[in-house]
């Protein structure tokens, strides 16, 4: 059954600003961004969501256009940059930077959660739909999406570059 991961739309936050499991409001035209979203999607018997109401709140619209309530599934939450989160990019100590880059993986010099987490509640929850025999429409973040391409044999996941309200359709396992 086709399995399409959505990323939320375009969050109100400054340009190379970190953020993953801070709860952010939506940029001001979220509507139209919605609308085209929904456009491109097709029907689909299941709308699972992050809880972050950035991704909830364009569930709740696909949920609308397909008459579907959406389930919230803590699993699809982005990863938790701890003391990174709110922080510039360039402002994050270089030193840290690359203690997560030699372990990307495992590292977790910001004192949040690890990239290996992350891809595994990401396969755990995409297991979960694929057994489930149902179509679903995922509403999630970069991070989520990323481990899905990286688990489904794309060996450049982690460098895939998804737009706001961009989608990917997995192939069958």
């Amino acid at each position: 059954m086709p399995l399409i991961l959505v990323r939320h739309t375009r969050p109100l936050v400054p340009e190379g600003v970190c953020y993953g499991a801070t709860d952010l409001d939506l940029a001001p035209a979220f509507e139209d961004e919605a609308a085209r979203v929904i456009a491109t999607l097709p029907r689909a018997e299941r709308i699972v969501t992050s809880p972050l109401s950035r991704c909830r709140r364009l569930a709740e619209r696909i949920g609308l256009a397909q008459a579907l309530a959406p389930v919230v599934d803590e699993r699809l939450r982005e990863m938790d940059f701890g003391d990174w989160e709110g922080v510039p990019w360039e402002d994050i100590p270089r030193p840290e930077l690359d203690a997560w880059a030699a372990d990307f993986l495992h590292a977790r010099p910001h004192g949040g959660e690890n990239v290996h987490a992350l891809r595994e509640r990401a396969r755990a929850a995409i297991a979960d739909y694929r057994r489930s025999g149902l179509s679903h429409i995922a509403v999630t973040h970069a991070g989520i999406i990323k481990a899905a391409l990286v688990d489904g044999g794309d060996p450049k996941g982690w460098q895939a570059h998804v737009e706001f309200g961009g989608s990917v359709r997995l192939p069958p396992a």
